[in-house]
């Protein structure tokens, strides 16, 4: 598949550039996407949630009253689950949402995702650039050049540009990330996918890799 290199602002450089069908190309496998989906979610979840149970409540231990002959049920301290203010019976402990996947998995389901999106035709690709400075404005002017502003993007760098991310980072519908970092969620998450053009050669290799 070729795609039509841009200028920033939105004018055509006249260079086209193919995308690996190996990559963008793929018969999707939806499983492996909501397997790398429900993982990236997973560790979004803190997993610090916690309730006392009855050895952790502040109370006396006095024994209420005799075990048998009051004709009702037995009880134990005040700290029992059955009285009001005792401990909680199997609260909730913290723990770790997260969960063991295959990095071929999570490879699958990002060129699954990318597959996706070149089908639908919802991916850009532009020219190298970066800033001297960071600056909301000149990002939001990239977006409105390239018809995108209006829709949730995912701007892909070849590596980490400090400059771009902090002007894009007040963008609530604009989101930037590099090659590196790529995951399934993000591309789902965005309808139209911006990659420069020095990006394309990294993911190539990273997600072409056996």
């Amino acid at each position: 598949m070729e795609l039509t290199v841009y200028k920033i602002n939105g004018e055509t450089t006249g260079r086209k550039v193919d995308l690996d069908e190996s990559v963008f190309g793929i018969e999707p496998n939806d499983h492996a996407i909501y397997l790398d989906t429900k993982l990236y979610l997973a560790n979004q979840r803190q997993g610090t949630h916690a309730a006392r149970e009855r050895s952790q409540v502040s109370g006396s231990t006095r024994k209420l009253k005799r075990q048998k002959g009051t004709g009702g049920a037995r009880s134990g301290d005040i700290n029992s689950p059955v009285f009001v203010g005792g401990g909680r019976v199997f609260g909730p402990r913290p723990r770790t949402y997260g969960f063991k996947l295959n990095k071929k998995v999570k490879q699958l389901a990002r060129k699954s995702a990318l597959s996706y999106k070149a089908v639908e035709d919802k991916i850009t690709v532009i020219e190298d650039f970066s800033f001297d400075k960071p600056r909301t404005k000149s990002y939001i002017e990239i977006l409105t050049k390239l018809n995108v502003f209006d829709k949730k993007t995912l701007l892909v760098v070849s590596e980490s540009n400090n400059n771009v991310y902090l002007s894009a980072r007040n963008l609530g519908q604009a989101k930037v990330a590099s090659v590196l970092s790529l995951n399934t969620y993000e591309i789902l998450n965005a309808q139209n996918i911006l990659f420069v053009e020095s990006a394309l050669p990294v993911v190539n290799q990273i997600l072409s890799a056996e």
